[in-house]
């Protein structure tokens, strides 16, 4: 029997380079982005679906389907400490499900949509035990990671660094899948990013040139 691939959102951030504007209640096309965000992993076939909160736990809550419809909320109290709090918080709780994997969603990036999330549903599928979406051969988001390794990442999420140690420890079994015809990697950071919240589709259409990473929040990779 196949087992499950879970959904997680890191929605913790407090947005800080915002303003202090949790990105989680951000709206884009009249959306939250944490919604968003749950709709899209459940729409390319992850169950079940969690999400860790942080800053204005309680606001990101409302905005939510409660259970049963709704996500498994976790909530993680370190949230300040950086995204690598988050990622332990969530794999800690996915340890009491059956799931074989996880694609892992940052809460910040509404130009990736289901078809980028299924496209790396799909080389894990096929044998990957992680697998990150690139854009122009970049590595980026989402990404997912095997069962096998939620012990290393755990073991080396810090801080904002997330899964980055694990992934560049184990570079040689990492599938890239090229995502930039079908969604973008821009994350909304600082105020002059706010635009992307107005794109007219959820995933970009188009060749995507390598992407610089410029910011320093989004470090999971």
């Amino acid at each position: 029997m196949t087992r499950s691939i879970a959904g997680l959102v890191l929605a913790a951030g407090g947005g800080r380079r915002l303003g202090g504007r949790p990105k989680a209640l951000l709206v884009h096309r009249g959306e939250p982005l944490v919604a968003r965000a749950v709709r899209v992993l459940r729409a390319a076939g992850c169950e079940p679906v969690q999400v860790v909160v942080g800053a204005d736990a309680a606001a990101v809550r409302a905005v939510l389907a409660p259970p049963p419809d709704g996500p498994v909320v976790v909530e993680n109290p370190d949230w300040r400490s950086g995204m690598g709090s988050s990622l332990r918080a969530g794999l800690a709780a996915l340890d009491a499900t059956d799931a074989g994997a996880v694609l892992v969603l940052l809460v910040d990036q509404p130009r990736v949509g289901a078809e980028a999330v299924a496209r790396v549903l799909a080389a894990h599928r096929a044998g990957a035990a992680l697998a990150a979406a690139a854009y122009g051969g970049v590595r980026g988001h989402p990404v997912l990671l095997g069962r096998e390794h939620w012990p290393g990442v755990t073991a080396t999420a810090e801080g904002d660094r997330g899964a980055r140690a694990h992934l560049a420890r184990h570079a040689g079994a990492l599938r890239l899948v090229e995502c930039g015809d079908v969604a973008a990697p821009d994350d909304v950071d600082r105020p002059e990013d706010l635009a992307l919240l107005e794109a007219p589709l959820d995933d970009h259409h188009g060749p995507t040139p390598p992407c610089p990473f410029r910011h320093e929040e989004n470090n999971l990779h």
